[in-house]
């Protein structure tokens, strides 16, 4: 559209189901490819992906047409297709259903970026859990306990 000018950033997060250690230091960064094709595909621009081996964090800037349900259920599939497709685990790949999406302010990019960046050192001192509670307390989001995390 002429005259429509946004910069909408999103900080998503989601685990792999049952928040197992699937993703491998081996192939990450191929799969952090794979997901950045997938978003780039989408007409959307990826700012940065990263995460350990139960769960990852992206931050992707959208154009105002996306909708971001979409955008996620097309990363988590394409992405757990590809994982499965290379036989990188002896069993089946998952995302854990559901995913968190925190809007970031242009003067707070370069901080999540950094947060990102960062993970590996941040989880040696705060579980997934802690950090993913956290962020929905600091969001103020609504959220029940019992509905926050698939077990199996």
């Amino acid at each position: 559209m002429a005259n429509t000018y946004t910069q909408l950033y999103f900080h998503i997060v989601f685990a792999v189901k049952g928040r197992r250690n699937h993703i491998s230091k081996l192939w990450k960064d191929d799969l952090y490819k794979y997901i950045t094709g997938v978003v780039t595909n989408k007409n959307q621009k990826m700012m940065m992906v990263n995460g350990v081996a139960d769960h990852i964090h992206l931050l992707i800037g959208t154009k105002p047409n996306c909708n971001l349900s979409d955008l996620v259920r097309d990363i988590k599939a394409n992405s757990s297709k590809w994982v499965n497709e290379n036989n990188f685990i002896p069993c089946k790949f998952e995302w854990q259903t559901g995913f968190g999406a925190f809007t970031v302010s242009q003067s707070g990019v370069k901080n999540v970026i950094r947060y990102i960046k960062n993970q590996e050192e941040h989880h040696r001192k705060k579980t997934f859990r802690e950090e993913y509670v956290d962020f929905l307390k600091a969001y103020e989001v609504d959220y029940k306990t019992a509905y926050l995390f698939d077990e199996d």
